[in-house]
């Protein structure tokens, strides 16, 4: 059965993905969604907390995505191309975006975002090391950090420019680098 937080959290995905969120006040985000700001107050605290959850909720879709491809990709570079298309997919922008929203707010020390440091990287880090042992590959962490963070730098990119073929070819780059290097 849903909570009625969980079914806050689905509907307020569902409006930011359609409509965004960036400038949105918590009341003119209730009111898109069809329910009042106290009640987003009362489930989330504040707009950096209801922020915050729907970042958390999509990182969490993401991984569960990762997974997926990594069942039906041939090897580490098809998965990872797999996964920038879907990253790079229009329909998840408004999500990426809130993604460094929140990460400038967790910063800062906003209150909402509390946790949000902690479980930044890790989650990425520990599914990237069972993946790689899932596909026979050799790596280590400092390898998967930088696979996490290229990926976040070169999203960081799309999201400041509006363009995709240019952060396309410079992962294409990279993995062409790190297949050479021996990481496979």
């Amino acid at each position: 059965m849903t909570s009625a937080r969980d079914a806050l959290l689905e509907t307020a995905m569902a409006h930011v993905a359609v409509h965004g969120m960036s400038d949105l006040s918590l009341r003119e985000l209730a009111a898109g969604m069809g329910t009042s700001h106290r009640m987003l107050l009362y489930h989330f605290g504040s707009r950096e907390g209801l922020v915050a959850a729907i970042v958390a909720a999509m990182e969490d879709q993401q991984r569960v995505a990762l997974e997926v491809l990594a069942d039906t990709t041939l090897g580490p570079r098809q998965l990872i191309e797999a996964q920038w298309a879907q990253l790079t997919d229009p329909a998840v922008r408004p999500f990426v975006g809130l993604f460094f929203e929140v990460l400038a707010l967790a910063v800062h020390g906003r209150p909402g975002t509390e946790g949000f440091l902690e479980q930044l990287t890790a989650p990425w880090l520990d599914l990237a090391a069972q993946l790689a042992e899932r596909l026979d590959m050799r790596t280590d962490v400092d390898e998967l950090r930088l696979g996490v963070a290229v990926m976040r730098g070169l999203l960081v990119e799309v999201l400041a420019s509006g363009d995709t073929e240019g952060p396309t070819a410079s992962l294409q780059r990279f993995l062409d680098l790190w297949e050479a290097g021996g990481g496979r």
